[in-house]
């Protein structure tokens, strides 16, 4: 079993995958529009909203972030992710460190990445797409 992360946006996946790359480390192994579906899927989706992602996935060593714009024919409206927050075990502080620093620049720190009594380091925060975020470095038990 694989299980894996699905994230909806409202017209900025693209922008958010690229974001997330560079962060992560990753690289994108699928990126595909609404206009490049087959056409009798396709001419169901607004020309405008065309050019939106359909699907795309991102491989972090061996694991896959996916994600994909809704549109104004997706049965349900978007409403931003709630209660839930991707979370990321890493294996050095100096790696937290890194990557929080990255989801967090122009985003919101929700807790600030510090020391607990379970992690060298662990942190919250929202980044510039919206979404929640919590980074942890666990102490060795």
């Amino acid at each position: 079993m694989h299980l894996s992360t699905y994230l909806i946006f409202d017209g900025n996946c693209h922008s958010a995958f690229q974001f997330y790359a560079r962060c992560l480390g990753g690289h994108i192994e699928a990126m595909a529009t609404y206009g490049e579906m087959p056409e009798d899927c396709g001419d169901q989706v607004p020309t405008e909203q065309r050019d939106r992602i359909m699907h795309a996935r991102l491989a972090i060593d061996g694991q896959w972030l996916m994600g994909s714009d809704t549109t104004s024919v997706c049965p349900v409206p978007y409403q931003g992710i709630q209660g839930a927050h991707v979370t990321l075990n890493v294996d050095s502080p100096e790696e937290a460190e890194r990557i929080f620093h990255a989801l967090s620049d122009n985003g919101t720190i929700q807790m600030p990445l510090e020391g607990t009594f379970w992690a060298q380091r662990f942190g919250m925060c929202i980044d510039s797409y919206g979404v929640p975020w919590m980074i942890n470095c666990e102490k060795a038990m």
